[in-house]
């Protein structure tokens, strides 16, 4: 449930106390007074002792089938697009044994475009929304995107917090953003990206993640891929941690996405297991856990297959 269902506009000085004071009490659910060393330390702990074990081929094989295979370039055409899709068409054909990809990740200008050629069932229909990757644009501006890229057919959505509003300690306007976006939505599930390089220490991304999700996140996802630092395990064993006590608190199962800086297949390892300690059996499947990624689909098959393929 939206936190920010039961919150009137603000009037008074005293109504946004009021509201404040709501967020402040979501918070104060969760341990967000987090010390960086302490989850450096702890990835270390992971990586060293647990990744070794999945490096499998079956565990690669579940990792390519949780590929976001994403296309969010400048020189993105229809054309480009649509020979992007066909790819996904004929993999079945080219790698019976292997799943199909998880989702193709595309601007909503070019839902329609996917959603027209796309031949494989069960791959989802992402589009990143809301002026990505900067979120910065009048809520009605990023309302109307998200509808229209729904109604053009995407199946899945990919928002960006308002990240200079989180850092202002705005969190009723991050929150009302959020519930407004997934309101437009309609039953097409919503990632919020956390941008966590932005974000910079462990509490922020603690905090961030526990509105994202009270204000309607059904993933949340670290980076857009678009600034500096992407996505990182730190990061990543952060959101973990948060999914994961949300969970317990609520019942309420919200899947995690780590995006952008995905450069190697040892890399998509380092998540598997993080989710995998952090969060457990349940979220290892291609609905709760995703990859946002364009190159690691070709490193995935490459190792799988035992010789380099260049498919995508």
């Amino acid at each position: 449930m939206a936190i920010t269902q039961n919150i009137e506009p603000r009037k008074s000085s005293e109504n946004q106390i009021s509201s404040s004071n709501k967020y402040e009490e979501a918070l104060a659910k969760y341990k967000t007074d987090i010390d960086d060393n302490e989850v450096r330390e702890a990835v270390k702990k992971i990586i060293e002792e647990k990744v070794h074990a999945n490096d499998t081929v079956d565990v690669k094989k579940f990792l390519f089938g949780s590929v976001e295979l994403t296309s969010l370039s400048t020189t993105d055409s229809e054309e480009s697009i649509l020979a992007f899709t066909e790819k996904v068409n004929k993999l079945d054909d080219e790698f019976p044994d292997l799943p199909h990809i998880a989702t193709i990740c595309v601007y909503p200008c070019f839902a329609a475009v996917v959603s027209e050629s796309l031949e494989v069932d069960g791959v989802e229909i992402a589009c990143v929304s809301g002026n990505f990757p900067s979120s910065q644009a009048l809520i009605e501006v990023k309302v109307a995107e998200t509808a229209l890229a729904v109604q053009d057919g995407a199946t899945e959505i990919d928002i960006v917090l308002p990240v200079g509003k989180f850092l202002m300690g705005d969190y009723e306007s991050v929150c009302d953003d959020i519930s407004e976006m997934k309101h437009a939505c309609g039953e097409a599930p919503m990632k919020v990206i956390l941008e966590t390089g932005c974000l910079k220490t462990a509490s922020n991304i603690k905090k961030a993640s526990i509105l994202s999700m009270y204000a309607g996140a059904d993933y949340i996802k670290t980076s857009t891929g678009k600034e500096k630092v992407s996505a990182t395990p730190e990061a990543a064993y952060v959101m973990c941690q948060a999914i994961k006590e949300y969970y317990d608190e609520t019942g309420i199962q919200i899947g995690f996405k780590p995006a952008g800086g995905i450069n190697s297949v040892m890399d998509a390892l380092i998540y598997y297991t993080i989710v995998k300690e952090v969060l457990g059996e349940k979220w290892l499947t291609n609905q709760w856990f995703r990859l946002g990624t364009s190159r690691l689909a070709n490193m995935l098959l490459s190792e799988i297959e035992g010789t380099e393929v260049k498919f995508f």
